[in-house]
């Protein structure tokens, strides 16, 4: 039987990691793109993804399988409204960012790089509610 305070704990934790990390890529990491040489530029953005999901992909895992196991065990307003911001950051993801990043590992286009930081403000400003989400959830299981 999971303990739902250490999920919460995982849950919380990877989800505050994710709003830290989405907030450094929206202000700095996107926009120095346009910084990068244009004959370096396919293969920073190939290393760059590679990097990238390293680093996110345990992150996402964790806080999937922690959201899913809350809704389960927990359920409530704030776990359903934290796990619908979740699903809206994988489709921006899937259909918005995974586009653009593939385009730019051709080489470098200003458009391109212009429409992956604007439309990572989905993804910036939805897991950003989610960690408001999970704060909450921290502090309403602390007050029990």
């Amino acid at each position: 039987m999971v303990d739902v305070d250490t999920l919460l704990l995982v849950h919380a934790a990877s989800t505050w990691a994710m709003v830290g990390l989405i907030w450094f890529v929206q202000v700095a990491h996107y926009p120095l793109f346009a910084a990068i040489g244009r004959a370096e530029f396919p293969r920073y953005q190939v290393w760059n993804v590679r990097a990238t999901s390293f680093v996110v992909g345990p992150l996402l895992a964790a806080e999937g399988a922690s959201a899913l196991g809350l809704l389960v065990l927990v359920g409530g307003t704030i776990v359903w409204t934290g796990s619908v911001l979740l699903a809206l950051i994988w489709l921006s993801t899937a259909f918005l960012q995974v586009p653009c990043h593939a385009r730019l590992e051709r080489g470098f286009d200003a458009a391109t790089a212009a429409r992956l930081v604007r439309t990572n403000w989905i993804r910036t400003i939805g897991w950003t509610g989610r960690g408001a989400c999970a704060l909450g959830l921290v502090v309403e299981r602390a007050a029990v």
